[in-house]
């Protein structure tokens, strides 16, 4: 069945997203305010958020309080602004203001890799978006950085819009095999 699950300060809380009535709910990201979306995989929900940054994935289909049950892993990692993406057998966010590209085991949690953005990205508020094996993510005024969907950090590139100096906040789209990337002041679709 589906449900419908909402990264809310303090807890995740999934409804029937038929009836509206709750499902279950636990233990979530420990803050009042809490941001990225959560994302879900093969059954289990993965939520980031709060300035203490936490990463925490729960297996869907409880009822109730699930918090001792189903609750899979909690790490203090994760960001408080941009939502992570699920990518062959891993999660990856870049944090919003550190400038740091995150890669966790998803089944595990463990983390796989933390590593800088050179050059320094300034505020991402995009989310991070997966295509053919590759990481896309947008700061809000140094382009957009492209990272290797693997385990192993690499980037790849970096590319601005030398004629839009405007500020990027939107998340990368995928739409009849372009990018659709929005600027403030313009819509750009990528591709051949």
């Amino acid at each position: 069945s589906h449900e419908l699950v909402l990264n809310s300060p303090n807890k995740l809380v999934a409804f029937d997203p038929q009836k509206g009535e709750p499902l279950w709910h636990c233990e979530g990201i420990p803050d009042g305010y809490v941001c990225p979306s959560a994302v879900t995989q093969d059954g289990v929900v993965f939520a980031i958020g709060g300035r203490k940054n936490t990463a925490i994935a729960v297996k869907a289909g409880g009822r109730g309080d699930v918090t001792e049950s189903h609750v899979l892993w909690r790490v203090d990692r994760g960001s408080n602004v941009s939502s992570p993406v699920y990518c062959s057998g891993h999660l990856y966010w870049f944090h919003e203001s550190r400038g740091i590209a995150y890669c966790l085991n998803a089944e595990t949690g463990e983390r796989v890799y933390e590593e800088r953005l050179e050059p320094r990205p300034g505020l991402i508020y995009s989310s991070v978006t997966c295509v053919d094996d590759k990481l896309y993510a947008v700061s809000q005024d140094n382009g957009a950085y492209v990272v290797a969907a693997k385990p192993e950090f690499e980037l790849l590139a970096v590319n601005k819009m030398a004629d839009d100096p405007t500020r990027v906040n939107g998340s990368v789209v995928i739409a009849d095999n372009r990018l659709i990337l929005r600027s403030d002041q313009a819509v750009y679709a990528i591709g051949k």
